[in-house]
């Protein structure tokens, strides 16, 4: 292939014995663009001699074979020429980023104000737009999260095991003021009778001064 043929790694080739098609594709987003198709002669002179020997058979069949053969081997020149017709064919639906070298699609991946691609040089207006749809969910998010009370009342069953009364260690069921076992005050504040300092519910000693505590 001539090295003044450009789209070096961003195309596929469809050709056959038939003729030549090129598949150009944009290296940021996938999509493309395929080419005209350009009949070969030397293809379609294979092809008579493949129908004539589905008629005769024997050597015409033979030369068939040999027709396909020769298209591969001497198809080169008319191979590259078909391409750098279908690259000047493509060619102006492309172009290719000076800062990163990739060649993108016009349509889609070019920002014609910067001159570069969109991965270089991103659209402002498509940006302020993709910042103001993510403003917006988080938003609503945190609006869902702190303004709507979604659990109905539901108790967390593992904090209301975890309560118990400070006086006879009988589970409480959450938010009740009194033990239904002893009617401890469970929400009275327990203070020791030695230097004063409130105690947790549940101590038997208090932290600072060692005095025995009771409900």
């Amino acid at each position: 292939m001539p090295t003044n043929i450009p789209f070096t790694d961003n195309y596929d080739d469809l050709s056959t014995e038939r003729g030549f098609q090129f598949r150009f594709r944009c290296e940021r987003c996938g999509n493309g663009y395929m080419s005209s198709f350009q009949s070969s002669v030397t293809g379609m002179a294979s092809d008579a001699l493949r129908a004539a020997s589905g008629l005769f058979g024997g050597i015409l069949g033979r030369a068939a074979d040999s027709a396909y053969d020769v298209q591969r081997m001497v198809g080169g020149p008319a191979h590259d020429a078909a391409l750098r017709k279908a690259v000047e064919e493509i060619r102006p639906l492309f172009h290719q980023c000076q800062r990163c070298g990739q060649w993108v699609c016009q349509d889609v991946c070019w920002n014609e104000q910067r001159n570069q691609c969109v991965h270089c040089s991103p659209k402002m207006d498509q940006e302020i737009s993709a910042i103001e749809s993510e403003a917006t969910i988080y938003q609503l998010r945190d609006k869902a999260y702190n303004s709507v009370d979604m659990t109905g009342g539901v108790q967390m069953q593992s904090a209301a095991a975890a309560q118990k009364c400070p006086s006879c260690g009988a589970a409480v069921e959450a938010g009740k003021k009194f033990c239904a076992e002893c009617g401890t005050n469970l929400h009275a504040k327990l203070m020791c009778p030695g230097c004063g300092v409130e105690a947790q519910p549940g101590t038997k000693f208090c932290g600072e001064c060692g005095t025995k505590l009771t409900a």
